[in-house]
């Protein structure tokens, strides 16, 4: 397994780190990922990559963990979202809509400043595609228990939340507190993307939560088994774009190596390229077999012909 894995993988610390924060970075982006697909706001979720790209800049420029910077503002943005929407679709994205605008503002005059007033180099590269392999271990325990509350949060507000977002009114009309779990849910969704953010940068952190999620939906319709493969193909993904991005050190004549964020969001692109061919193929057979069905006479009438 040498042409795999170069020279120093296993005993790299930095890439035990990244291991273990991209792994868990991926189980949460997908459980809640598949949550975020079936109540359609993929929308929401790119929204809070930008508000989670002014909460990063901002925890570079105060001197501040970035994974809490990034955390922190998508709980504001969630918040304020929710705030700011109403239950209908449409109210929802305006409010998205008036967040991104404000996020995207705030991250631009947070990057400037960041390049203008500190001395280090690539701040702003790490914030928007990220770093992994520069994430200090101790961070580890953070990004554990906020994924440990990300996911049993997931986990208490799963049934009613599930109907909800099938039949809002249904949900309603039996005592649940829609507007109480929207924004219980927009948390979860505000903490995942600043989980994924440290893994594969804030601007690519939607790929991580949409992308799997997405292509296991694709591949199965039952949740139970598309939260499941949601997580391995996100785990799968990240873990073999750390590999790749190691490996690339000496693919490069000038051992610059290249991104784990262009690793990880091109196998999930891939991945969901090829979930559809297959859905596809599925849907051939079913209509060449519902088709044959039609045209096949009955037993019966084969045995007196």
């Amino acid at each position: 397994m040498r042409w795999l894995f170069e020279p120093g993988f296993f005993s790299s610390a930095p890439v035990h780190t990244a291991i273990v924060i991209g792994a868990v970075s991926a189980i949460v982006s997908a459980i809640v990922g598949v949550v975020t697909v079936v109540r359609g706001q993929s929308f929401a979720g790119h929204a809070l990559t930008d508000v989670a790209t002014t909460g990063g800049s901002g925890a570079s420029l105060w001197g501040i963990s970035p994974l809490l910077g990034f955390i922190g503002a998508g709980v504001l943005g969630a918040g304020a979202m929710d705030l700011a929407g109403v239950q209908r679709a449409r109210g929802r994205d305006l409010a998205t809509g008036i967040v991104l605008g404000a996020a995207t503002g705030l991250s631009a005059l947070f990057l400037y400043l960041d390049t203008t007033r500190s001395a280090s180099t690539g701040i702003t590269q790490q914030i928007l595609f990220g770093s992994i392999f520069t994430v200090d271990p101790s961070t580890i325990p953070v990004a554990v228990i906020f994924s440990v509350a990300t996911v049993a949060l997931i986990i208490w507000i799963y049934r009613p939340l599930l109907l909800s977002s099938l039949s809002p009114e249904l949900a309603s009309a039996r005592g649940i507190r829609v507007r109480s779990l929207g924004l219980l849910f927009m948390l979860a969704l505000a903490i995942s993307v600043g989980l994924s953010s440290i893994a594969i940068g804030s601007v690519l952190s939607t790929a991580l939560l949409i992308g799997p999620a997405a292509t296991s939906l694709r591949l199965t319709k039952n949740l139970r088994n598309a939260f499941v493969l949601a997580c391995v193909l996100g785990v799968v993904a990240t873990w073999l774009g750390i590999l790749f991005a190691y490996d690339s050190y000496y693919w490069d004549p000038s051992s610059q190596g290249l991104p784990v964020s262009f690793f990880i969001v091109a196998i999930i692109f891939l991945s969901y390229l090829a979930s559809g061919i297959s859905g596809v193929r599925r849907s051939v057979a079913r209509r060449a077999d519902t088709g044959n069905a039609r045209v096949a006479p009955p037993s019966g009438v084969r045995e007196v012909a």
